[in-house]
């Protein structure tokens, strides 16, 4: 496992509210973090179909443009009543011809599991895959998850994406409703950041 070494982090990512979530899991290290658009640089495609193999794509594309260390992550919501679904694809689901509509999304999962008559709780759980890539070509990669489920209507506007009908196991409020320190130390990207931490910073 190589340790980090650098002053400076670049996070592969044009999404803002994983960029602030991301920032705040860094603070702790007195790191300079960018993000790839102050770089000026594109998002590259997506083209594999897990969250690792589209994790490492964005990762390397950064650290090799930028010729610093790079963090980028790939997440999604897998709902188990629509096989897995939206899963890798979560952000796809989102898309519209100017950008992506959450809400729009969020309903149409809603939607689905209605048509399908799908059985409550609506078992659901949030996936993160990080990978740090340096300009040399290693990387190392860190998996996380939270378990819960998909409930309606939308509640709560803080978070990002699904947050607003994700209800972790074990909580009464959705992410989207969840002071945000709070959920930071519960999610899926935290729990894979708390692996990340563990092997190339500590």
């Amino acid at each position: 496992m190589r340790r980090f070494a650098s002053d400076t982090l670049v996070i592969a990512s044009h999404n803002s509210g994983k960029i602030r979530e991301t920032g705040m899991l860094l603070e702790p290290f007195g790191l300079t973090v960018k993000s790839a658009g102050e770089y000026g640089l594109t998002e590259p495609k997506e083209t594999e179909d897990t969250f690792t193999g589209n994790a490492r794509i964005k990762a390397h594309f950064t650290s090799r443009a930028t010729g610093l260390p790079a963090l980028s992550d790939d997440s999604g919501i897998e709902v188990d009543a629509l096989g897995g679904a939206p899963g890798v694809h979560t952000a796809d689901w989102a898309e519209t011809g100017s950008g992506r509509d959450f809400p729009m999304a969020m309903e149409k999962v809603w939607r689905l599991l209605e048509e399908l008559g799908a059985p409550e709780p609506r078992v659901a759980r949030f996936r993160c895959t990080l990978c740090l890539a340096w300009p040399d070509g290693h990387d190392e990669i860190f998996e996380g998850k939270v378990e819960g489920q998909v409930v309606w209507p939308m509640r709560g506007d803080l978070g990002f994406g699904f947050d607003p009908v994700f209800l972790p196991d074990g909580e009464c409020e959705t992410f989207g409703e969840m002071d945000q320190t709070k959920k930071h130390g519960m999610s899926h990207r935290a729990d894979a950041f708390a692996k990340l931490v563990a092997a190339c910073f500590d």
